[in-house]
């Protein structure tokens, strides 16, 4: 299988790294050839640490996972003999399209054409293309490297081997795939996060609490459970199944969904109010929010590690 990424950003190199870690090989395209310069420097860096910290994903030697990336800054070398390309431009839909109409006079029949968009759909990017039946989103969650989940989501023209084939590959280099049956808007990922989000802002817009404490009741509290069990599980466990919750907790459940209010418009005072609590324990400038992301991102690994262990007891 050979997977060619197109664009060098940070989630083309996190995928890159995943790919890679699963003995897959893998070529960068883009059009700065010091785009891809920096990005293979990056790599290297990357995987050395955390080959020197014992996180280093898949069985292979960084040197031997290192050797599996090439980077090319011609489109159409890049693309000849791709079983999978994966897109990695940024969310921008008229640059996306431009990408995937170029690839579309390009390709063959078998390749795959993916994309990492985050929000839009299949049937705004790939609609009128030669290879539609070949193409497919599969959208991973930041940093792909240490969050192994991939929403995989077809167009409604996709043939349903491109779905089943992308799942496989996902799950063979160790993400954790999920299908979508039919596209939605933010497809699940950022539905399920709008809506905590959109509950946090008006729980802290309405004084009921602050910013600070609203982040430990999901940190150290729902958060603590989601890391292995999703919701519908949850409730299955907190009583004797889900109908014995439901019928339990069925009026009460409805009883507070009818209080949440509307829509925020996320700005204004509660803005204000939210900005300068984050600002005070992680100020928004490069220095400090970066080491604030290395570190998250070193919870992930030890986590990671952690439900890998506890998934093989």
């Amino acid at each position: 299988v050979n997977i060619y990424f197109l664009f060098s950003g940070l989630i083309g190199r996190s995928w890159a790294m995943v790919f890679a870690a699963g003995g897959l090989k893998v070529k960068l395209y883009d059009i700065a050839q010091q785009q891809l310069t920096t990005a293979l420097e990056n790599i290297r860096k990357q995987m050395k640490e955390l080959e020197g910290s014992g996180f280093l994903k898949g069985t292979l030697s960084a040197e031997k996972q290192l050797a599996l990336i090439s980077i090319c800054t011609d489109l159409k070398a890049a693309v000849e003999g791709a079983t999978f390309i994966q897109e990695c431009t940024p969310e921008n839909l008229e640059l996306k399209k431009k990408i995937f109409s170029q690839l579309d006079l390009i390709v063959d029949d078998g390749v795959i054409l993916s994309s990492s968009t985050s929000c839009l759909l299949p049937s705004k990017l790939f609609t009128g293309l030669k290879h539609v039946k070949q193409c497919i989103v599969s959208h991973p969650v930041n940093p792909p490297y240490f969050v192994p989940l991939v929403e995989i989501v077809p167009h409604p023209e996709t043939d349903p081997s491109v779905t089943e084939r992308t799942y496989a590959l996902m799950k063979r280099i160790g993400q954790s795939p999920v299908r979508l049956n039919r596209e939605i808007e933010g497809f699940v990922l950022n539905r399920l996060q709008y809506a905590v989000i959109s509950e946090a802002w008006r729980l802290v817009g309405e004084g009921v609490i602050s910013p600070t404490d609203l982040d430990i009741v999901m940190s150290d509290g729902l958060g603590m459970r989601y890391a292995f069990i999703g919701p519908l599980e949850t409730m299955h466990l907190n009583a004797e199944g889900i109908s014995n919750y439901c019928e339990r907790y069925r009026e009460g459940m409805k009883l507070v969904l009818n209080t949440f209010g509307p829509v925020p418009e996320f700005s204004g005072e509660t803005e204000q109010k939210i900005s300068q609590a984050m600002s005070e324990k992680v100020p928004a400038v490069p220095k400090h929010l970066g080491a604030r992301r290395e570190w998250r991102d070193e919870c992930l690994t030890g986590l990671a590690k952690l439900k890998k262990q506890m998934k093989s007891n």
